[in-house]
């Protein structure tokens, strides 16, 4: 299915993106000055390495698990969890078991 364009529909973000083998796929939900929402779906023990964003974002996990590392202090995320990333502090995420993630980035 795809995602909702100018008409109003019914979908689940689960269904918008796949896993890969060993692999980190994203797919752009909404693109616009203000912020992003962006689906991921990650492979088990694909990551993204440590990195600071200039922009508040929060993570919602949709499936499986991952560990997130903010600042040195490490969280554990399961499927239903949401945490934020506060802007300019460093974060890394690695996939425990493959998951999939909603990602809203808000621009200030």
């Amino acid at each position: 299915m795809e995602a909702p364009g100018k008409s109003a529909q019914v979908f689940r973000l689960i269904d918008l993106i796949k896993y890969q083998k060993d692999s980190v796929v994203s797919r752009e939900i909404i693109s616009k000055k203000k912020g992003t929402v962006t689906l991921f779906a990650f492979d088990e023990g694909q990551g993204l390495s440590e990195h600071i964003a200039p922009f508040d974002a929060l993570v919602d996990c949709l499936d499986g698990e991952l560990e997130v590392t903010i600042s040195g202090h490490r969280l554990l995320l399961k499927k239903g969890d949401m945490v934020r990333m506060p802007a300019h502090q460093p974060h890394a995420l690695k996939a425990i078991k493959k998951f999939k993630m909603l990602l809203i980035m808000i621009r200030d």
